[in-house]
């Protein structure tokens, strides 16, 4: 195994996803144009590539038992998944649940991702194992597939109620849709061609073949990346157990299978280095993620789309440290305790470092945008500060572990596992507030309660092992610095901890998070409403946005846009334009912008920013610490129940430092990149030294020709049509009205009317209008936006 050119090829296959993904974030490819890239890659290219491969594979060297032990096991799995889903799931889900998420489980992203990090590893050692996902992924494709596209067919036939399509047309159907895919198709003629022109391709068709090959990683990785946009928001209440026992099973379950049943199938003449070296390839072939094929059939058939794709972006971004330290640990001599000791610290300390550097950065944007006073984002900072510390006592074990100083060490070790216990548990007690605040009781129970458990247990626990416990000689790794009782004691945190997050997730899974009146509103920033204003308890202001306005002789003039004429009287709550469209001045509006500190839609705005709870954030950062959980419990109980040590058990020890100790990047990534205090401020400050002026100050004929015809093409045909069916006049002041609209009523309306294929394309029309000047944010501090910030329309 050639390790040099591992790291290499995943900065290569993630930077290109990386790069789609902002592709598609920035809307410079929308949805519509990705799905053109989509079909490219899964009916030309790849059909080319499998079709090429076919024919050159060279089946004399194939060790058969490989293929045979990767068949089993993922056999084994589809089995295991979908008897589980339908004994758990609900009848009236039943099939299309079983079906999708077994395929979910077994169907590897095989070519785009897994052949570059193969190839890395083994084109200098073993370039015969690259043939072998050739082999394997037919399996997926041919025999697992349309078992999976049966259930859902079926699950399909019991919705429609009538009822009328016989069994054997279902059977029949679901086999010639597996026969008409491309992929398909292109498998079984690459395998008679092999046969028939003799492993060769002709020459006049080599070079048109090779060029639709060649074509397939980069285009297929850039489209993962375009996939991936947006997949985190359709993370819903129904979505967590299954994302929970889904990437287990495709990042925990598939590789150890794959593993132990090629060491049982591989019993040939073959040396026992080589056998070695086959079981390691097949754990690596099991940590490949799942395919963005997966969500294509989830689409095809509308079902279970927000679990597939969600589980399809988590599963991609978890395989990557999994696949780089399990390589690594491959190369590591194994007949030397010592030194993988030292590997073992030089990892946890090396992860700590860049860690404390991101957690330091979460910590201050979550003190700097105030979201540490809300829940819960109150037990959300006790968590960082538990990161934080664990960070900081590791890199002090570091230090004093190879000292004589007995004191030292107890002193680091008392910091480090104090901390480290609260690393477990405050993710439980996070999905229990989350719980709580569903049923609206975050009022009946003291947040200090919660407080005192995720601080006050750890204190207890360590000081327990402190008091009863006897240091361990000759050892550094401070997992095993007491013994056994700091193992059990480690066994009952982490099941206590996930018995009460997994327990809280489930009622979560059973319920809406939006459930009552006050998440209803924290919910607006994720989907675009009606335009109904939320009205904040205690906020007499914006519980008045709607009233009407008094009588002319009551109103004053504290019109919140600059030197506007005094409103007239208003007799509906919410008022229109006039049916003729006219583009005359509306009641309390002019063309410059909102200069009061007091607007009442500014602060509605303030207030969604500073008052959104993030729920879905909050549930996959528990989601995701769960599942480092699991893997740690593995670990106690293998040490506890399995004195003999094994490769597999050091390479869960190794992923378990990573886990424990890199929970930063976890951190840092789901609420270390505010939107409004990081992203926003800095894209308007890029635009700003880009273009060095002011958009509103550039001339109408300075702009590019294509924004001047939008602008143009919306003004004389579209406007006032827009105007009558979105615009509608919102308080902006005590006594004032103005003619306001959201962003994402702008983005719907452009797509029921045509002239926007998705919410994507809507986003850059809006765009080109804002920079055009047709419209503006109602104090011009942000951007078009598909979200509940308030536009107006200048005249």
């Amino acid at each position: 195994m050639s390790l040099d050119k591992l790291f290499p090829a995943l900065l290569e296959c993630f930077g290109i996803i990386l790069c789609g993904y902002f592709a598609g974030r920035a809307n410079i490819i929308t949805a519509t144009q990705a799905k053109g890239l989509g079909n490219f890659v899964s009916k030309f290219a790849l059909p080319a590539l499998l079709f090429k491969n076919m024919v050159l594979l060279d089946l004399g060297n194939v060790i058969w038992s490989f293929v045979w032990g990767i068949l089993i096991a993922k056999v084994s799995v589809f089995f295991i998944v979908c008897v589980l889903t339908l004994i758990v799931a609900s009848p009236d889900s039943r099939f299309s649940k079983a079906g999708l998420f077994s395929i979910f489980a077994t169907q590897s992203n095989d070519f785009a991702l897994g052949y570059p990090i193969a190839e890395a590893l083994y084109r200098k050692t073993h370039p015969e194992y690259l043939q072998y996902i050739y082999l394997v992924a037919p399996v997926s494709l041919m025999l697992l597939n349309p078992i999976g596209f049966a259930f859902c067919e079926i699950q399909k036939w019991k919705n429609q109620g009538n009822q009328q399509q016989s069994k054997l047309a279902i059977v029949g159907h679901v086999v010639f849709q597996v026969l008409k895919n491309p992929i398909v198709f292109m498998v079984v003629i690459g395998i008679i061609a092999h046969f028939a022109l003799s492993q060769r391709i002709p020459a006049f068709m080599a070079e048109f073949v090779d060029g639709l090959a060649d074509s397939f990683g980069g285009a297929a990785l850039f489209y993962l990346g375009l996939s991936m946009v947006g997949q985190l928001r359709k993370l819903t209440r129904s979505t967590v157990v299954s994302l929970i026992l889904l990437i287990k099973a495709k990042l925990l379950l598939m590789p150890l299978l794959c593993k132990d049943m090629v060491d049982l199938l591989d019993n040939s003449n073959t040396g026992s280095l080589n056998q070695s070296s086959l079981s390691n390839y097949a754990f690596l072939y099991g940590v490949f993620p799942t395919a963005p094929s997966v969500a294509i059939y989830a689409a095809h058939y509308n079902m279970e789309l927000e679990v597939v794709t969600s589980g399809m972006v988590i599963s991609t971004f978890l395989s990557a440290p999994i696949m780089y330290v399990s390589a690594w640990l491959l190369t590591i001599p194994w007949m030397d305790p010592e030194h993988l000791m030292n590997s073992l610290q030089s990892v946890s300390f090396d992860v700590s470092i860049v860690s404390l550097v991101t957690l330091v950065w979460t910590i201050a944007v979550m003190f700097l945008s105030k979201k540490f006073k809300r829940l819960p984002h109150m037990f959300t900072i006790n968590l960082f500060m538990a990161q934080l510390l664990t960070c900081v006592g590791m890199i002090l074990w570091n230090s004093v572990v190879r000292n004589d100083s007995f004191i030292g060490q107890v002193l680091a070790f008392t910091l480090l596992y104090t901390s480290l216990y609260s690393t477990y548990l405050w993710p439980g007690l996070i999905a229990l507030s989350l719980v709580l605040m569903r049923r609206d009781e975050d009022q009946k129970v003291s947040p200090g309660i919660l407080m005192i458990a995720g601080w006050g247990v750890p204190v207890l626990v360590t000081a327990i092992l402190l008091v009863s416990g006897g240091k361990m000689p000759d050892t550094i790794d401070s997992a095993f610095f007491y013994g056994r009782p700091q193992i059990i004691c480690t066994t009952v945190v982490l099941a206590l901890s996930i018995l009460l997050g997994g327990g809280s997730l489930v009622c979560l899974s059973r319920g809406s998070w939006a459930s009552n009146p006050g998440e209803q509103v924290l919910e607006r920033d994720i989907s675009c409403g009606p335009a109904e204003e939320p009205s904040p308890e205690g906020d007499p202001e914006s519980q008045t946005l709607f009233e009407p306005a008094t009588s002319p002789g009551s109103i004053s003039r504290e019109c919140l846009i600059c030197d506007c004429p005094p409103p007239q009287p208003m007799p509906d709550m919410i008022i229109s334009t006039n049916m003729n469209g006219t583009a005359a001045m509306q009641t309390g509006e002019c063309g410059t912008r909102c200069e009061s500190t007091d607007c009442l839609l500014v602060e509605v705005e303030q207030l969604q920013q500073v008052a959104d709870r993030q729920l879905a954030r909050h549930v996959l950062l528990c989601l995701l610490l769960t599942v480092s959980l699991l893997a740690n419990l593995s670990s106690c109980l293998w040490w506890l129940f399995n004195r003999v040590p094994g490769r597999l058990y050091l390479e869960l020890q190794f992923f378990c430092a990573v886990a424990n100790y890199g929970q930063g990047f976890l951190s840092f990534g789901l609420f270390g990149l505010d939107k409004h205090l990081i992203l926003l401020p800095f894209k308007r400050r890029i635009y700003s030294l880009w273009y060095g002026k002011k958009r509103e100050e550039q001339p109408q004929t300075e702009l590019p020709e294509e924004i001047r015809m939008t602008c143009t093409q919306f003004s004389k045909y579209h406007k006032d049509q827009c105007i009558q069916d979105i615009v509608q006049k919102r308080r902006c002041g005590q006594r004032t009205m103005v003619d306001t609209f959201l962003g994402c009523e702008l983005v719907d309306w452009l797509q029921q009317v045509g002239l926007a294929q998705d919410r994507g394309e809507a986003v850059l029309y809006g765009t080109r209008l804002q920079q055009g000047g047709v419209l503006q944010h109602i104090k011009q501090e942000y951007d078009f936006q598909d979200s509940s910030l308030y536009y107006r329309f200048t005249t």
